[in-house]
């Protein structure tokens, strides 16, 4: 039992039940493991991209561009996640305009969408920092402490290492941030508060 999906949904979704939040968002999370897994015991808002049909019970979907506001939801959660999803945006992959700042733009977003002392569960590909065509991105642990300092700070961090094992709690140390933790394409699973 290896991978990145594998650990992460498990992982965040048992953190979200031991949370037990008021309102729970996803933005592009995959829907056969962890939006499931979720859904399993509470209710869960998806917005994603893609035009999915739910008649699933707990589980609502907006299709919606997250490089975009949607209309009224500025301080919508207390929670939000978004798992292996914001290193696809604005590459064109699933149907989303080609915007290179686009993850830019939805991590924007999510901090406007999750209120003030909520909490972003957040994971991407960790490595040297890269775009793979018509694949996703790859960022290095550093590029993204950067770009989450201005609204989160960090509360945990997870990872997966290139072999697929899990990482619990692992201390961001300086040698850790710098090596990405010997990752050529890990993941970095993120648990954040917003400021």
């Amino acid at each position: 039992m290896k991978g990145h999906y594998f650990h992460q949904d498990l992982y965040i979704a048992r953190l979200i039940f031991e949370a037990n939040p008021q309102k729970h968002l996803d933005i592009g999370s995959r829907t056969d493991g962890f939006i499931a897994h979720v859904a399993a015991y509470r209710n869960i808002e998806l917005v994603d991209i893609r035009p999915i049909k739910s008649l699933v019970k707990n589980i609502s979907i907006t299709c919606a561009n997250l490089m975009e506001l949607p209309a009224g939801m500025v301080n919508y959660c207390d929670s939000i996640s978004s798992l292996h999803a914001i290193e696809h945006f604005g590459l064109g992959r699933y149907g989303d305009p080609i915007d290179y700042f686009g993850y830019l733009k939805a991590l924007q977003n999510i901090a406007k969408i999750v209120k003030t002392g909520g909490t972003f569960y957040f994971s991407v590909p960790i490595g040297p920092q890269r775009i793979e065509f018509n694949a996703h991105r790859v960022f290095s642990i550093k590029y993204l402490l950067d770009v989450l300092s201005e609204n989160f700070s960090i509360k945990a961090f997870s990872y997966v290492n290139d072999e697929g094992d899990f990482f619990e709690n692992v201390e961001l140390t300086e040698k850790n941030i710098l090596s990405n933790l010997g990752c050529t394409y890990g993941c970095g699973i993120f648990t954040c508060i917003k400021k």
